[in-house]
């Protein structure tokens, strides 16, 4: 069942996704038959309580998980689950992450952060160094590049961690909680960024969120209960609708 119409030039496509775990001796399904699509420069809120199956179908988008039975599609390449060793080179070339934890390496300044991030998908030297920098400009935080993650707030901390995520261009951004550690206003300025960024760089934005706050930004709600998407449709509060 389509519960809503896949926009024609999707960049990251899922259809009839279901995901099911052994335990013990039990089948335990965690996805069933979830259709999902995203164009570029969209703004997607996924919803739905803990347990729900939002983070397995966020690692089912993001190849680091393959379902069960269905079809994804990553900026126009189906993936195969039959081929997991292709799943690494995927998420490198179309997949941005930002996660609720920063993950940033202590020891390493805001610009050795993201310029490593660029060096594990295969760019080094000059070419990183400067990937990183713009990265970092582009969430206006070039002023601290040198600064270790101690010395950064939470805000800058997660705002370094977006630069590791686009540095590499990628077409899709995947965030899981990323305003569950920061306060309202701070939260509301990252949102922000997210916005601007898949708007300006026609980026497809898909966010994992508890927070209220996300809806402000989002094109659409999807809603996931027991496995299964529910519809909510285009978000009447998104900038877009309000104009």
């Amino acid at each position: 069942m389509t519960l809503s119409a896949a926009p024609p030039a999707a960049v990251l496509r899922a259809e009839g996704i279901t995901k099911s775990f052994r335990e013990g001796r039990e089948e335990v399904h965690v996805l069933s038959g979830v259709d999902l699509a995203l164009a570029p420069g969209e703004v997607v809120a996924l919803e739905g309580p803990s347990g729900s199956g939002k983070t397995t179908l966020l690692s089912i988008l993001g190849c680091i998980l393959t379902p069960t039975s269905g079809r994804v599609e990553v900026a126009g390449e189906a993936v195969d689950p039959r081929r997991p060793a292709r799943l690494p080179e995927i998420r490198k070339r179309s997949i941005g992450f930002v996660f609720q934890q920063y993950n940033l390496f202590p020891a390493l300044s805001a610009h050795e952060n993201v310029e490593y991030a660029l060096n594990v998908k295969g760019m080094r030297g000059a070419a990183a160094r400067d990937a990183a920098l713009r990265a970092l400009e582009a969430v206006e935080l070039s002023d601290r590049a040198r600064f270790l993650p101690r010395d950064l707030s939470g805000g800058q901390k997660q705002r370094v961690a977006i630069a590791r995520a686009i540095a590499s261009d990628p077409p899709i951004l995947l965030a899981d909680e990323p305003t569950a550690n920061l306060d309202t206003k701070i939260g509301g300025q990252i949102l922000d960024l997210f916005r601007g960024l898949a708007r300006a760089q026609k980026r497809a934005l898909l966010v994992v969120t508890h927070d209220p706050a996300v809806r402000r930004i989002a094109d659409r709600i999807v809603k996931i209960r027991d496995g299964r998407l529910v519809p909510d449709g285009i978000n009447a509060d998104a900038p877009e609708a309000r104009s």
